[in-house]
């Protein structure tokens, strides 16, 4: 459905740490580089994922009601994404579980990156 999805950041520094940490449980890559922008997406496709400094130059802002929401292909993966972006500067804003008002297979964790951008990692597929 999506071509790209855009975070933006305010300190690249801090969030090519973070993206690579997070993302490399989900088998995600960072596949380009460059001064305000970084581009992840999976090896040997294109990237989706792109996190950057603003091209208004203004500052990059949270999204009230808005979370970037990355698919894992199992629940040890989003485990370890979790784990891997607190690590790596990120905040909690909720723990892997099963979050049954979604559906009965919703295995999901959910955190903050250093810009205060919402992320949830999620597993759809039974344990």
């Amino acid at each position: 459905m999506f071509s790209h999805v855009t975070i933006g950041s305010n300190d690249l520094a801090k969030a090519k740490p973070f993206y690579d940490a997070l993302l490399n449980p989900l088998d995600l890559v960072r596949q380009m580089d460059f001064p305000n922008a970084v581009g992840y997406g999976a090896t040997g496709g294109r990237p989706q994922l792109w996190v950057l400094s603003p091209l208004d130059k203004a500052p990059a802002t949270v999204g009230n009601g808005v979370t970037i929401g990355l698919e894992a292909a199992n629940r040890a993966a989003v485990d370890a994404a979790h784990k891997a972006g607190l690590a790596a500067g990120g905040k909690d804003e909720g723990a892997p579980g099963i979050r049954a008002h979604y559906h009965p297979n919703y295995y999901g964790a959910y955190l903050r990156d250093p810009d205060g951008n919402k992320v949830c990692i999620v597993c759809h597929r039974p344990a």
